[in-house]
C-alpha cells in the first residue's frame, strides 16, 4: 500500500513545480484545489518517485499519475494500492493526452468514461477582460446596469477583507438554501480554508463592494505559466451586473500575465452550464473516467 497522507501547506514547493513544467490543463491538478477540498473529499496524496499520487478516500478514486518517469510503474503502484485496499483501480481527471499515454503503456487494460459534467471550460483571458463583440453583448449590458446604479468599486482580496468575503459568502449560501446543503458546506469549508493559507498557497482574488458591503468576490491560483485557474467565485444574483463585472473585471485587472483561465466544471448543475457557456469556452477539456478491466 502507498504512504498516502493528508496534503500539507509544505507541499506546495513540489507539486506546484510539476504542473508548471508539465503544463496540465485540468483544474484537478491546483495545489490549491487539492489542499482546500481534502478535508471534505478526503483527498491524501503522496510522492512516487517524480510523479504525484492523489486518491479520494470518500470515492476511492485516484488522479492520473503527474509527473515524468515510468508511467508504467506508476500505475502498477496504483494498481497495487487499490487491490491492497479491495477497490477496483479507478482514475479520474484523465485527458485525451493522459488516454493517450496509458494506452502506450497499459494498451486495452482500462475502459474509458466519458462524463460532460466534469470537462473543464477553458477561456480566452483575452476574452473575459474585454468582453467583445456581439456574442459578449448582454454581457456588457449587465455589467452597465451595474455601473450606472453607482457606488460599486473594485479591490484585490488582502487580509483585510478577508473575512467580509468569508462573510458574503455565508450569506449567500443562506439565499441558495435551496440548494444541495451537503455541497454548500462543502464549499464553505474548502473557501475557509483557501483564506487561512492565502499566501502560502499562492492565491489571488479580488472583490467588488457597493455601499460598504461586498457584492462579489473571486479567488484562484496559477496552475501554469499560461494557465489560471478560478476556484471560487460568488455574488449576489440580485444585483443585476455584479457576476460579470467581477468576472471581466478580475481577468483584466489582474490576470494579464496568463492566456487561458480555466473555470472548472459545471458538475451536471444545469444552470451553471447554462452561464459557463454563455462566456463562450475556446475549450472544453474533454476528461474521462479510466477504470481497470477486470
Amino acid at each position: 500500500m502507498l504512504d498516502f497522507r493528508e496534503p500539507r501547506i509544505t507541499d506546495r514547493a513540489w507539486i506546484a513545480p510539476l504542473t508548471f513544467a508539465l503544463r496540465r490543463e485540468n483544474c484537478e491538478y491546483c495545489f490549491g484545489n487539492i489542499f482546500c477540498w481534502s478535508p471534505v473529499y478526503r483527498t491524501y496524496i503522496t510522492r512516487f518517485g517524480d510523479f504525484f499520487l492523489a486518491v479520494g478516500l470518500n470515492d476511492g478514486m485516484y488522479c492520473f499519475p503527474m509527473g515524468q518517469g515510468d508511467l508504467h510503474r506508476a500505475i502498477d503502484a496504483l494498481r497495487d494500492d487499490a487491490a491492497s485496499r479491495g477497490w477496483q483501480l479507478r482514475m479520474y481527471g484523465v485527458s485525451a493526452d493522459d488516454r493517450a499515454q496509458l494506452e502506450a503503456v497499459c494498451p486495452g487494460q482500462f475502459d474509458f468514461i466519458e462524463d460532460r459534467s466534469f470537462f473543464d471550460y477553458i477561456y480566452l483571458r483575452a476574452d473575459l477582460a474585454a468582453l467583445p463583440g456581439k456574442r459578449y453583448h448582454a454581457k456588457r449590458n449587465h455589467i452597465a446596469s451595474l455601473e450606472r446604479a453607482g457606488g460599486c468599486t473594485y479591490e484585490p482580496i488582502t487580509p483585510d477583507n478577508m473575512a467580509q468575503c468569508m462573510a458574503m459568502a455565508e450569506q449567500w449560501a443562506r439565499q441558495n438554501a435551496d440548494k444541495d446543503p451537503a455541497v454548500l458546506l462543502g464549499e464553505q469549508t474548502a473557501l475557509r480554508r483557501a483564506f487561512d493559507h492565502y499566501e502560502a498557497l499562492e492565491l489571488r482574488g479580488a472583490a467588488l463592494r457597493r455601499d460598504g458591503e461586498v457584492i462579489a468576490f473571486t479567488v484562484g491560483e496559477a496552475l501554469s505559466d499560461v494557465m489560471f485557474v478560478t476556484h471560487f467565485e460568488k455574488a449576489y444574483a440580485d444585483i443585476r451586473g455584479a457576476y460579470p463585472a467581477i468576472n471581466r473585471d478580475f481577468a483584466a485587472r489582474e490576470l494579464d500575465d496568463f492566456t487561458f483561465i480555466n473555470r472548472e466544471e459545471d458538475t451536471g448543475d444545469e444552470g451553471l452550464r447554462k452561464a459557463k457557456l454563455s462566456y463562450h469556452p475556446a475549450k472544453l477539456l474533454v476528461k474521462y473516467e479510466a477504470v481497470l478491466r477486470s
